[in-house]
């Protein structure tokens, strides 16, 4: 009986170690300060000191945003501070239509898959969170909520760039 609980006691500590050493991969993601410039179809992240005018966008349970049409100009760097005034989460995601449809079908088919990109802002209730991004190319582009159903009871924006 001796020897079952030493081993047991072995299991258990190896199993703890194991749980250490996976750390705090779960911790939120934190911005360095470093900026990812990957161009995208609709633009890049750009460094907040470079920004060339600030947009407020308002969300709510109503499933819209205000404005619902932001006209930039081609290279200007935007601050878009987003604003959740609403009971429920709700995010502001930058993209063309396309990915943002087939985005939110696949949001709808896995609710609970995380999604944080530059191009994002996921907004808690009663709080405002920011993105800086500039505008590369003249386009049409969109804005949208992809949390399921938000999207498709006509949660989206139009950007456009000239």
């Amino acid at each position: 009986m001796k020897r079952l609980y030493s081993f047991f006691l072995v299991v258990c500590l190896g199993l703890n170690a194991a749980a250490w050493a996976h750390g705090d991969a779960h911790k939120p993601k934190e911005i360095s300060g470093a900026i990812l410039a990957q161009e995208q179809a609709f633009g890049r992240q750009c460094d907040p000191k470079k920004v060339t005018r600030t947009v407020k966008v308002a969300m709510a349970d109503s499933m819209r945003y205000l404005p619902s049409e932001i006209r930039v100009r081609r290279g200007e760097t935007v601050r878009f501070e987003v604003r959740n005034s609403g009971k429920i989460m709700h995010e502001l995601v930058l993209g063309t239509l396309s990915d943002l449809k087939a985005h939110a079908d696949l949001m709808r088919k896995h609710p609970g898959m995380e999604h944080d990109e530059p191009h994002m802002a996921h907004v808690a209730p009663g709080r405002t969170e920011r993105l800086v991004w500039q505008f590369t190319r003249a386009g049409e582009f969109h804005y949208g909520c992809l949390v399921p159903g938000h999207f498709e009871a006509g949660m989206v924006g139009k950007i456009i760039v000239k």
